[in-house]
């Protein structure tokens, strides 16, 4: 909290630089801040905000029926606690295009850096799951230039998401994506395509950067790093990874502890108090002002 050196507009500013690089920016989901906070630390070029892992978070399914308060407050509790650069998911905007405009406008307001905004229907899915419906091209045209329209920072990168792949086909999600540039989306976000193929395509056919979703068990095969950049995609996000990799340890702890009685045998793969003492900045505070944190920090072995 005490350690963050940039401003908002400052984050804002560094990722619209980043986007010019030619470089293919890596944004692992944060399941809460102190996830961000290890993202960071593993140099990573920026944070990834989910819906999904937003509402898994409160045990609701990703069906639109979390709140904008939710995902704001969850925002800015992540967004405070790094230098890099943030992107939210808006999911359609939270209702209708003026809803839109008020959404990243509180997204502004939370130091958030980019959020993206979907052309789904509500009640909305996720995204590699069958049965998603669209709304009519001009519909989301209204979300993105109201969303557009609304920025105070020239800087927050807004981002057009299209389900229509999965709906429409390849030609038709892509002519929608145009008009979504056209309405002033700074980037798009192709969701579930198919295969490589259908990534080149909409790389070929669109002018602004491409946001590369790398979801686990969804529509699409997981492509590399290498062959993100050699499709020439400008970023890759990984939503849930880190919320997936922390239950299922979660699981297997519980498990542990049920048939062992206790915690001996998964000490191995544990965060040890040490490194999360590290992460949470410990001596940092401490030597922020010794009048007033006085604690000791001390080694413990695993066992």
């Amino acid at each position: 909290m005490l350690f963050t050196k940039k401003h908002a507009a400052e984050k804002r500013a560094d990722f619209r630089a980043k986007l010019k690089s030619g470089k293919l920016l890596q944004f692992p989901g944060a399941f809460n801040p102190l996830c961000a906070q290890m993202i960071e630390r593993k140099g990573f070029d920026g944070v990834y905000i989910s819906g999904a892992v937003m509402s898994a978070d409160l045990c609701l399914p990703d069906i639109g029926i979390s709140t904008l308060t939710e995902f704001a407050d969850r925002g800015q509790q992540i967004a405070r606690v790094t230098d890099l650069p943030t992107i939210i998911d808006i999911d359609t905007g939270f209702g209708e295009p003026m809803s839109a405009a008020r959404s990243i406008r509180t997204m502004e307001e939370a130091g958030i850096s980019a959020c993206h905004i979907e052309d789904q229907v509500m009640p909305k899915r996720c995204g590699h799951l069958d049965g998603k419906e669209v709304v009519d091209t001009a519909t989301m045209v209204q979300r993105v230039r109201a969303a557009a329209d609304a920025r105070r920072d020239p800087n927050f990168i807004l981002i057009a998401r299209s389900d229509a792949r999965a709906v429409e086909g390849l030609d038709k999600s892509i002519d929608r994506m145009k008009s979504y540039v056209d309405a002033g989306a700074d980037m798009i976000f192709p969701e579930a395509m198919a295969n490589e193929k259908e990534f080149e395509a909409v790389r070929k056919a669109i002018s602004v950067p491409i946001l590369a979703n790398m979801t686990e068990f969804g529509k699409s095969r997981l492509l590399n790093k290498k062959e993100l950049e050699n499709l020439g995609f400008n970023l890759v996000i990984y939503p849930v990874t880190t919320l997936r990799l922390a239950m299922f340890g979660a699981e297997k702890g519980l498990d542990a502890i049920l048939k062992d009685g206790d915690q001996n045998g998964v000490l191995d793969i544990m965060q040890h108090r040490r490194d999360l003492y590290d992460l949470l900045r410990y001596h940092d505070y401490n030597q922020f002002d010794q009048s007033l944190y006085n604690f000791q920090v001390t080694d413990t072995p695993r066992s």
